[in-house]
């Protein structure tokens, strides 16, 4: 019993729980301690488990390692010096750094050699006429979920977005001039966002003007017009998201082509085609599906404002 409350005693003292130049405790104190120090820790083992099992609950993050960012490790698009339409190579980087040359993304590697498109996004036309330009080829794209058209005028050809519903032969016209009344919207026309009545739909929207098209390429992909407010329109993005963008900013008229892809779209099927897609082994461990997978609840995204691009002052003055 000696030994056994010296042992108790060494251990409160090693704690902290007692003062060293307190009183000296009975055995039964000292057993009281030591079953309240297990209760505690029984506690708070059964609240982390408990936290564990709750839908919803993040999972940890591992410090000091930064996730990469997507779609920078799979492939990259070798392009000439000068604009041309001929398929180019894409070059697959296997999930390696392009410059230290290491493995960043292990699951990325393999695949089947493809061919792509150097494509225009920039919709440009004049402020008071009509560009006009005819389609004489519409594609398939390596990297793009769409497929492309190849469209030409008198002076330059070039590989552009396809609309659903352009066809070979068609004449696709381009404007930035902005009418007191709406337009009547014609498939793979482009119009600034002012010039188009409420409902449209519309792809290849430009976020700033004369910047290019930037918010719905992929394939099946397009925004409506919800109101025009001052001289800004209120644009509805697929994922829901409400947008203010400038009158004077682009958009094609219509829907991107290749809508029923995810129609189409056969599963895997064999570990095989999923090599031939460009996609490595993965861990065969299984995982338990928490709260982190699914759906979730949540509110609906704010309104989103994108202002004008600030006008840059020049550091060096000509005289």
């Amino acid at each position: 019993m000696s030994s056994l409350c010296a042992l108790m005693r060494n251990l409160t003292l090693s704690r902290g729980i007692i003062n060293p130049g307190s009183c000296s405790l009975s055995p039964k104190s000292l057993l009281a301690i030591r079953s309240d120090i297990l209760a505690g820790q029984q506690n708070r083992s059964m609240n982390m488990r408990a936290a564990r099992r709750i839908r919803g609950y993040p999972r940890p993050l591992v410090s000091n390692i930064v996730r990469p960012e997507p779609m920078k490790y799979g492939y990259r698009l070798i392009k000439p010096d000068e604009y041309t339409t001929d398929a180019l190579r894409i070059k697959k980087l296997a999930g390696r750094d392009p410059v230290t040359k290491r493995v960043v993304v292990r699951t990325i590697g393999g695949g089947v050699q493809k061919y792509a498109y150097w494509v225009d996004f920039m919709r440009d036309g004049p402020e008071d006429g009509v560009f006009e330009e005819k389609v004489y080829k519409i594609e398939y794209d390596g990297i793009m979920t769409c497929k492309v058209a190849l469209v030409a005028n008198g002076e330059k050809k070039r590989w552009i977005v396809a609309t659903e519903g352009v066809e070979v032969g068609s004449i696709i016209s381009t404007t930035r001039h902005i009418p007191k009344i709406p337009v009547r919207p014609r498939e793979g026309d482009a119009h600034p966002l002012g010039a188009l009545p409420v409902a449209t739909q519309v792809h290849c929207v430009e976020k700033i003007p004369g910047m290019g098209g930037q918010l719905c390429r992929a394939a099946g992909a397009s925004a409506q017009i919800l109101r025009k407010v001052e001289g800004r329109v209120i644009i509805q993005l697929p994922s829901k998201l409400h947008m203010s963008l400038s009158e004077k900013c682009l958009g094609v008229v219509g829907q991107v082509s290749n809508a029923d892809r995810n129609e189409t779209f056969y599963p895997i099927g064999s570990p095989n085609r999923l090599r031939r897609i460009g996609k490595r082994p993965r861990t065969g461990f299984w995982h338990r599906k928490d709260g982190y997978c699914g759906r979730k609840i949540k509110p609906p995204p704010p309104l989103k404002v994108i202002p004008l691009a600030k006008s840059r002052k020049d550091s060096e003055f000509i005289l």
